[in-house]
């Protein structure tokens, strides 16, 4: 699939983990969790909501059985545009100033921080073409029966 086609598709997938992670972050803010530890939680989940979209639609030559080493490589990946992400984030939430708003603004910060190291890694390094092969289970080997001899004949 093309550039053209696998970026608007990541961006709505990303536009959906931005919903979970805020949304989780909220939930845990609400359940007495700080704005750094309910941030942690809020991405994991966020990660792994995108890892299905993505999987299945933004990288869709990608089609095989979900595996647990393709999600590592893909939570690895995303650790990078994370590490971004968080960064951002973090100087947002220790910057300005305490309103309801804040973690949706240090999310969304966050998120679009980390946008361009996510798309690169997942596109080249997780759901690349040739990985997609590769990852398919190997097909059962043609065996072939030796031939029966008869025997003599019999005439």
């Amino acid at each position: 699939m093309s550039l053209e086609r696998q970026l608007p598709r990541f961006l709505v997938a990303g536009t959906i983990g931005f919903a979970v992670d805020a949304g989780v972050l909220y939930a845990a803010l609400a359940l007495g969790a700080d704005y750094y530890s309910g941030r942690l939680v809020s991405f994991c989940l966020a990660v792994a909501t995108t890892w299905l979209i993505n999987r299945r639609w933004t990288f869709e030559h990608h089609r095989v059985r979900p595996s647990l080493a393709e999600f590592s490589r893909y939570f690895g990946a995303m650790l990078l545009g994370g590490a971004v992400n968080y960064a951002s984030y973090a100087l947002i939430v220790a910057t300005l100033p305490r309103t309801p708003w804040l973690p949706l603004v240090a999310v969304a910060a966050g998120s679009i921080a980390g946008l361009g190291v996510n798309f690169t890694s997942a596109r080249l390094w997780v759901f690349r073409t040739d990985r997609a092969r590769t990852d398919r289970p190997a097909a059962e080997p043609e065996t072939t029966q030796p031939e029966r001899s008869s025997g003599p004949s019999s005439d």
